[in-house]
């Protein structure tokens, strides 16, 4: 169908995860307590975090901004979600859809940027511990997170700019419980070779990079932790980066697993429901890992629980 250039698109219409009646109560109840926990559980992160000074370092600071990016990576996409079952509509707006689009990509992408300066700090740490402290400086730190946000930003504001050049036509459909990149494109009317080109080479680029990043710095990690002489310190190197491994695990395998069976199985509606793994599942689990037998995290959250306690009660 060719497009209608006299046309103004005005909105989309999101078909969620299911279109069964007797579902949306159960899908609306299960979302919102994942959203919850994920909220909740994240910002006990950075609170605790930025209250105790013992964890005032590059490690838990890159933990922090992770968990902040993780609450704003999931405010994307469940809310609107959310909104759209209770009053049962799927409308969304074209400037909507746009708009969740480039917040979707960009912290999707400091996601990605993230756990790879994780991985290099965790490499620093364990391979060149008494230069730890020289390297990992406050104003490196603070460097590399500006970095991932400048290249986030930058590219999903290319992603965006590259879907507002398409013509939509008459079905504006998107079989998805939010405004996909991929979705959106292959609903337009108009030639979408250059978008398609863009948004693959990008994915290739950025992804393999940081992936070939935290390799890299793992295949290294491994090497000085088999080194090493003594068992404590093997376990306590390894035990180190056991959270930031299964973290790397999780979210580098649901996502490319949605977007490697999106092609062979041509179900928009698998595809949907697989991408909750990574879209809401993994940042809901985020705070558990990290938590989970690390003792400073713990010790803070104890810390920071007991003293807000305390001055509620007074």
């Amino acid at each position: 169908m060719e497009p209608d250039n006299g046309t103004r698109i005005s909105e989309f219409l999101l078909l969620g995860l299911s279109e069964e009646p007797d579902l949306q109560p159960l899908l609306f109840g299960l979302f919102l307590s994942m959203y919850l926990i994920t909220v909740l559980g994240n910002l006990l992160i950075v609170l605790a975090v930025s209250s105790d000074s013992h964890l005032h370092t590059p490690m838990y600071f890159f933990l922090s901004n992770l968990s902040l990016v993780d609450i704003c990576f999931t405010s994307t996409t469940v809310p609107k979600m959310l909104v759209n079952i209770q009053t049962q509509s799927k409308v969304i707006t074209y400037g909507g859809c746009i708009t969740q689009m480039y917040f979707f990509i960009l912290f999707a992408g400091l996601d990605n940027f993230l756990l790879t300066v994780m991985a290099y700090d965790r490499f620093v740490a364990i391979c060149r511990p008494l230069h730890y402290t020289v390297i990992m400086h406050p104003w490196l730190c603070g460097l590399l997170v500006l970095l991932s946000w400048i290249m986030s930003v930058l590219h999903s504001l290319l992603q965006s700019l590259m879907v507002l050049r398409l013509s939509f036509c008459a079905d504006l459909q998107i079989p998805h419980f939010f405004c996909e990149l991929n979705q959106m494109v292959q609903l337009a009317c108009s030639d979408t070779f250059l978008n398609n080109l863009v948004m693959y080479f990008a994915a290739v680029l950025l992804g393999s990079v940081s992936l070939a990043g935290i390799l890299y710095s793992y295949s290294k990690i491994v090497s000085s932790i088999h080194g090493m002489s003594s068992a404590k310190g093997k376990y306590k190197a390894f035990s180190t980066c056991a959270s930031h491994l299964s973290v790397v695990s999780l979210f580098y395998l649901t996502s490319l697993g949605v977007y490697l069976s999106s092609p062979a199985t041509h179900n928009a509606h698998s595809s949907a429901t697989a991408s909750v793994l990574y879209t809401v599942v993994t940042p809901m689990l985020n705070p558990f890992i990290y938590s989970l037998r690390n003792k400073d995290i713990n010790g803070a959250l104890k810390r920071f629980l007991g003293v807000t306690g305390r001055k509620i009660t007074e």
